[in-house]
């Protein structure tokens, strides 16, 4: 006899720790059954992603386009998604909670909610075409069917309330590299979903600190994968800065808000491209230039990256790699103190005078305040129109 999935509401019973009817618990647990029963005999959740995803690519493929990252990286997320589907179907409030979080993900995305109503059926064909002929069942099927029925709803709820709550996302450090003593390179796995576009940053909170949000560059690879880097220096062991630098290793979680900034490549190709970056401010031009190099911008870069001493170019191996990557950019270290090594060694601003000239260029900067400001009056000096010239408002 085929089973259909109860509505996961409360209803008051006595006889159940939650509110629900019994009866509705144990048809939430034979669902749950039913789920993993035909994830096993279709493969295993890797294979059904795979599936699923080349369905939802086929019926609508903008539906994939705005969502981050790269085939690997979407299937694995929808692996993810459907092991915690499985795994919390006999809890409905984090069932509820969750996915309406997945809601306001997938709307930040700029996914709307109709766009998911074919899911439903392109996971049941995932399920059926990964199993042996007469093994796919009319009860996995209705399972399926109406887990997503639910599921739909408080997706769709998510998103309309995301106008009204900003969307933030959990986040876990998967990777935490001291360059410096006083600096960290640290790489975040969002748990849901998170837009942003190659520039931007976001407002970051750690758990010691849940009142404060403080601001980072992403520096990571939004067309590739899931993973956001920050790069942050700290002055002392406290403050977000401090915590993360310091007092944060793998594992840990940290809540990231909704991406901002518009320092992102122009569309228009016309122009080559300036970058001037001090210590740190390198991470969100580090981004622009993953950015031209997967996307095979014809377009021409130079980033000059000013520190003081030449231990301080912490990330020079993979910046030039990433530069070597691209069709047309170039990275020019500048070590203002000390012995420079094999690179440019004075001011910055010197350096770029020096280099060529860029009055036609756009110009992107990214460092401490008064770097940006004395950078940003040197090049009006060469030339450059102030409206060509872009960065972040200083905080």
């Amino acid at each position: 006899m085929p089973h259909v999935m109860p509505p996961m509401v409360a209803r008051g019973q006595a006889g159940s720790a939650d509110g629900m009817d019994p009866a509705d618990d144990a048809l939430l647990l034979q669902t749950q059954r039913l789920l993993s029963t035909s994830l096993t005999f279709a493969g295993g959740t890797d294979e059904v992603a795979e599936r699923l995803r080349a369905a939802l690519l086929q019926a609508h493929p903008s539906l994939l386009t705005v969502i981050p990252g790269g085939a690997d990286t979407q299937v694995a997320q929808l692996a993810r998604a459907l092991t915690w589907l499985v795994h919390h179907l006999d809890r409905p409030p984090l069932l509820v909670e969750g996915t309406g979080r997945l809601g306001a993900a997938l709307a930040a995305c700029g996914v709307e909610p109709g766009h998911l109503q074919l899911v439903g059926a392109a996971l049941a064909e995932a399920m059926r075409a990964g199993m042996a002929p007469g093994q796919w069942r009319q009860d996995f099927d209705l399972a399926w069917r109406s887990t997503w029925q639910h599921a739909y709803e408080w997706i769709a709820h998510g998103a309309a309330r995301s106008a009204y709550e900003p969307p933030v996302w959990d986040a876990t450090v998967v990777s935490h590299e001291l360059r410096r003593p006083d600096l960290a390179v640290i790489r975040l796995r969002p748990s849901l979903p998170m837009p942003y576009r190659a520039g931007q940053y976001a407002r970051i909170q750690v758990p010691a600190l849940p009142a404060i949000w403080r601001p980072y560059s992403l520096s990571g690879a939004p067309r590739r994968d899931d993973l956001v880097e920050l790069h942050v220096r700290a002055k002392t062991t406290t403050g977000v800065s401090g915590t993360l630098v310091h007092g944060t290793q793998v594992g840990d979680p940290v809540r990231l808000s909704r991406a901002e900034g518009a320092m992102t490549l122009p569309a228009d190709p016309s122009r080559n491209l300036l970058m001037i970056a001090g210590d740190t401010g390198v991470a969100p031009l580090k981004a622009l230039l993953i950015e031209l190099a997967d996307t095979r911008d014809a377009r021409s870069a130079v980033l000059f990256w000013g520190v003081r001493t030449l231990d301080e170019l912490y990330d020079i191996d993979e910046i030039a790699a990433i530069a070597g990557a691209a069709r047309r950019a170039t990275v020019v270290p500048v070590v203002s103190e000390g012995d420079p090594g094999p690179y440019a060694s004075g001011l910055v601003t010197d350096a770029v005078a020096a280099y060529g000239e860029w009055s036609d260029a756009e110009v992107f900067l990214a460092g401490p305040p008064l770097m940006l400001a004395a950078t940003s009056l040197a090049l009006q000096e060469l030339g450059v129109a102030a409206e060509r010239i872009h960065h972040d408002p200083p905080e």
